[in-house]
């Protein structure tokens, strides 16, 4: 056994320290999470339980097999803009009758579960991962449709979401479409293109024109049950496949759906699963408050892999980033991690033939951020920095395992895209609330801009107004401070959440299980041409 050891001292002021800065974090995560939870205030969840409906979160509790986790995905959508947090839609991973499966909720609380550009950017996100993981898709439908005021942002790459729809029963993968309510204009083409419909008496509203719409259009009177109503679908149009008398037999109905799939994960090589040797609660006084400040990244490893048996690949070699074989939940994983936060040319190179050698064996890769790009400089330069990240940005790439990404600490630069940041298409990634994201940190952005406006006014012969250079520099300091927390960048969908760190295995161990529903294959060669 090759278990590592650990130095963490946690009665010491540094812990106490980092702790308690995490804490706070995670209260603030809290409270945000509460908004979403919250979903159009008091008000519109009192008048919708009093139509006798469910709450989206409650539907989802009863379609899951009892007992058993749900990962919601993004549920910071929408933060920070003009819309309700969660952006009306619930996303996440659920298993249904034994079923991993991906489930969507609408959340007809918001603004009657209108879809707003940042709903739009959450449902193709969740489409992504279910083609990715092949994973059942179930549909919780119950929208007005888009949210008109924003039609212009939403209309045109709206139609995305019916194309996965179909894109994913080509491959294969089951869909599955419950309607609690209305599914109207464009949105009448979810339960129109899914596998399977299940619809509500006296409940669902399906159509591509509502009453007040075919008046306009043909002048034809008309009400919605002939219209578009369930036992109108289930008896003339077809369109229903299941009849449900309300929510909780449209629930189980569902869950029959996908009793009968006859669905099967791609590998079960899950091997047995012992806990880390140190305890998950520590992980919240490793990352120090202050980003500047290193942290050993086999802490965190120590308290996140099985049995905390970790075997280091190159430990002499580049040890600014720590590279090495563990289990995770019984799954095999190839782990980098940044140990002093800059990328050297042989921290990048030692990435490289990692990533291949995980590639070789099938081996998903888990990436754990904490760097602020690659090394900068005369010396770095000529030694061949460039080529060598661009090394490390290739190998990530064009690998074809699964990756996974955490962003425990800093993640600036192209260091960002190295350890495989969103544009990388990382299978799965989270932030923790320490974390930050940038072009470059808040300080170093600002002194940039400043050494290049002193530069311009020295070589037009003006004078330079420092006071004016003072001011500019703590704006612009606030301004990418603010864009790099990891609410901002989560309400943006640039994660799929932010979480507790002491959640981190649990919700490793879900998406490596989710991601085994495929089959895992890695790049046979192919990476492209590598500078040498």
């Amino acid at each position: 056994m090759t278990v590592l050891p650990t130095a963490l001292d946690t009665n010491s002021p540094e812990y106490a320290a980092n702790r308690s800065t995490m804490v706070e974090k995670l209260a603030e995560l809290e409270t945000a999470h509460a908004q979403a939870l919250a979903g159009g205030g008091e008000k519109y969840v009192t008048r919708h339980r009093k139509r006798g409906k469910l709450p989206a979160r409650e539907r989802i509790e009863l379609l899951v097999d009892p007992d058993t986790p749900f990962l919601e995905l993004s549920p910071l959508a929408a933060w920070g803009s003009d819309y309700a947090v969660g952006a009306s839609l619930v996303t996440g991973i659920g298993v249904v009758e034994g079923v991993e499966c991906l489930i969507t909720a609408n959340d007809p609380t918001v603004r009657g579960g209108a879809s707003n550009p940042w709903t739009l950017k959450k449902a193709l996100r969740a489409n992504e991962i279910a083609f990715a993981n092949r994973l059942p898709v179930i549909s919780l439908v119950e929208s007005g449709g888009a949210d008109l005021p924003s039609q212009k942002e939403i209309f045109i790459p709206g139609g995305a979401l019916f194309r996965d729809l179909t894109r994913l029963s080509a491959a294969g993968i089951p869909t599955v479409a419950v309607v609690f309510g209305n599914s109207t204009a464009g949105g009448a083409y979810v339960p129109g293109m899914s596998d399977h419909t299940v619809m509500i008496k006296e409940q669902s509203k399906v159509f591509l024109g509502g009453p007040p719409l075919v008046k306009m259009a043909t002048g034809e009177e008309s009400d919605d049950e002939s219209l578009g109503g369930a036992e109108m679908h289930a008896r003339t149009s077809g369109l229903a496949d299941h009849f449900a008398v309300d929510e909780h037999d449209a629930i189980r109905q569902a869950r029959r759906i996908v009793a009968r799939l006859n669905w099967r994960k791609a590998q079960t090589d899950q091997g047995p699963a012992e806990p880390p040797k140190y305890d998950e609660e520590e992980l919240l006084g490793i990352v120090p408050g202050d980003l500047k400040a290193p942290f050993d990244p086999r802490e965190v490893i120590a308290r996140l892999v099985d049995g905390s048996d970790f075997d280091t690949f190159k430990p002499l070699y580049g040890p600014s980033l720590v590279t090495g074989w563990a289990r995770l939940h019984g799954y095999p994983v190839g782990i980098l991690a940044n140990a002093q936060g800059v990328l050297f040319s042989e921290e990048s190179q030692k990435a490289a033939q990692f990533i291949q050698l995980a590639n070789q064996r099938d081996i998903p890769l888990l990436f754990l951020h904490n760097t602020t790009g690659y090394m900068v400089g005369k010396e770095y330069e000529q030694g061949g920095i460039i080529k060598h990240g661009a090394m490390m940005i290739n190998a990530v790439a064009n690998s074809k395992v699964p990756h996974l990404s955490v962003l425990m600490g800093a993640s600036y630069g192209a260091g960002h895209y190295g350890m495989c940041g969103r544009a990388y298409d990382p299978r799965f990634l989270f932030a923790w609330p320490s974390s930050k994201s940038a072009v470059m940190g808040p300080q170093q952005l600002a002194g940039v801009l400043s050494i290049v406006a002193r530069a311009s006014a020295a070589a037009k012969g003006q004078p330079y107004d420092d006071e004016a250079d003072a001011g500019l520099r703590a704006m612009v300091e606030q301004q990418i401070e603010a864009e790099s927390l990891p609410m901002f960048l989560s309400g943006r969908l640039y994660d799929d959440g932010v979480i507790d760190p002491r959640d981190t295995r649990t919700v490793l161990g879900m998406c490596l299980s989710a991601i085994h529903t495929a089959p895992v294959e890695g790049a046979r060669g192919g990476f492209g041409v590598f500078r040498m």
